[in-house]
């Protein structure tokens, strides 16, 4: 009953945007895809494009919580590809939320396309689809241990052994445990969703590599569907 409920408020919405695209007319324009017949428009306020407008296929959705750098090297991705193995495309869009010395924080809103009939016509309409927290999923599955010279990760059966000596940090610049949350990522790779967490020793940075969680639709949310980590001081 409350999904039922959560679809008709959500066709319900794009009808009634569908009539004011005029509206757009006050907005930036940000992101654009051909490919998905997309347009992201949104309004610059306080130094970040908040009171998103998505343009997609001739109807209009708005989601006025969205956040994204006012960046142009970090402009919202849009992908529009098979993530889920049924054969349509899904409208994935990747949201860059905050920057700066090892930070990288985006969110990712995917969006599965329903055929609705809305008075006589029948229109596209994209429903959101939940995406379990990266960093819940990071949170509930691994273990870590940080000492002075190594950091530890162990993910279910498999136990990795890091040696941080190269990164040069002192023992007293060192976090308690090792970090996650500053460094979040997402990307489409071989139609897979796939989410990048960095793992950091200490506030200056020290990265040991990421946590990789590939996604799937499994329970209609996207949820782990594997979890490794792929050491590298790359930052």
């Amino acid at each position: 009953m409350k999904k039922g409920l959560m679809l008709i408020i959500a066709i319900s919405l794009f009808t009634v945007l569908t009539k004011t695209k005029a509206m757009i007319n006050e907005y930036d324009e940000i992101a654009k895809s051909e490919k998905a017949d997309v347009t992201l428009y949104a309004k610059k306020m306080n130094g970040v494009y908040t009171d998103f407008k998505i343009y997609f296929q001739g109807g209009v959705l708005t989601r006025p919580y969205w956040m994204n750098t006012t960046s142009p090297t970090w402009s919202p991705q849009i992908i529009y590809e098979d993530i889920n193995k049924d054969g349509k495309n899904e409208l994935i869009i990747i949201l860059t939320k905050g920057t700066g010395t090892a930070i990288l924080e985006r969110e990712v809103h995917v969006f599965h396309i329903q055929n609705k009939r809305i008075g006589k016509e029948l229109v596209a309409v994209p429903v959101e689809v939940l995406v379990d927290d990266p960093i819940a999923i990071v949170l509930k599955n691994v273990k870590t241990e940080l000492l002075p010279n190594k950091a530890i990760i162990i993910i279910g059966k498999k136990k990795y052994t890091i040696d941080t000596k190269p990164l040069k940090i002192d023992a007293e610049h060192l976090f308690p445990d090792i970090y996650f949350g500053n460094i979040i990522n997402f990307e489409i790779n071989d139609n897979q969703l796939i989410a990048n967490i960095g793992g950091q020793i200490s506030p200056a940075g020290g990265s040991i590599g990421d946590i990789q969680v590939t996604y799937m639709l499994k329970d209609k949310m996207y949820q782990a569907k594997s979890i490794e980590f792929k050491p590298g001081f790359v930052r």
